[in-house]
């Protein structure tokens, strides 16, 4: 706890809204063991380390690419893994990708490689992990692959907001990286070199990564294989759920039948 200087403390006295223990000069003197104030020294007030906190928070979230609501909302405690209409081994799987995604999030090392069909929640888990290291005020980017190559083509244009260095820069040293949907972009030329140039980097700094694709790796092609399955770097956890609309259409017809035979 702090107090303020004699002429401070003379000081017209400031509105209710402004802090209480400055009174709005932002510093305090901190106390000594005896607990006099010690005049020579100040300190930021706690109200500006909240505000500070406020604002890394605020640049956290604008860095990280979460923009979509949906994407904000997909958490591990949102996470179905329990999905009744699955077979065991489907399940265990499934609860087992969960573990291992949250383990990823607790202590990010490595390359984490979500591969699965669409819909069997890997971009849940993925989006989980970056919500995850968020709330512990950590920096994480979140791009979908054919999203950021496109983004990378718009920053040519003059009335680009940002540069191609920057956007490039930002997403290939980012210390966390998600890229959603690997696989997915335009097979040209271009957009081949700049994903191995943003892979190779992060594969020979080490950095932590996670990937989601559809993709198996036989239907990979390239160098940028070599990368994924190097198996002191890099783990391949393969989701075997099938997409979970198919259990939300298969509840809502078992729902249906219900009520027709209650009505018959």
């Amino acid at each position: 706890m702090g107090t303020l200087s004699s002429a401070e403390e003379t000081a017209e006295a400031p509105s209710s809204s402004v802090c209480s223990v400055c009174k709005g000069v932002g510093f305090v003197h901190p106390r000594l063991s005896s607990g006099n104030p010690d005049y020579s020294r100040i300190v930021p007030c706690s109200c500006t380390r909240q505000e500070r906190d406020k604002k890394s928070r605020s640049r956290l979230q604008r860095y990280s690419g979460l923009e979509l609501e949906l994407l904000q909302k997909m958490t591990f405690d949102n996470f179905d893994w329990k999905r009744v209409n699955l077979p065991p081994e489907q399940r265990e799987n499934l609860k087992k990708a969960y573990d291992t995604a949250l383990e990823f999030a607790r202590s990010p090392q490595g390359w984490l490689v979500l591969q699965g069909d669409t819909g069997c929640g890997k971009t849940h888990l993925a989006a989980a992990i970056a919500n995850y290291r968020l709330k512990e005020g950590k920096p994480v980017k979140f791009v979908v692959v054919p999203d950021f190559l496109d983004h990378l083509r718009s920053t040519f244009t003059p009335e680009s907001p940002v540069t191609y260095d920057q956007l490039f820069e930002e997403v290939k040293n980012a210390p966390l990286l998600i890229l959603d949907d690997f696989g997915e972009q335009s097979t040209t030329p271009w957009a081949e070199e700049k994903l191995y140039q943003v892979i190779n980097y992060r594969y020979n700094a080490r950095l932590a990564t996670v990937i989601t694709t559809r993709l198996t790796i036989d239907e990979m092609a390239g160098p940028i294989v070599s990368r994924f399955l190097d198996h002191q770097l890099s783990m391949i956890f393969h989701v075997t759920a099938p997409d979970y609309r198919t259990d939300a259409t298969a509840n809502r017809n078992k729902t249906a039948r219900g009520r027709k035979e209650r009505r018959g």
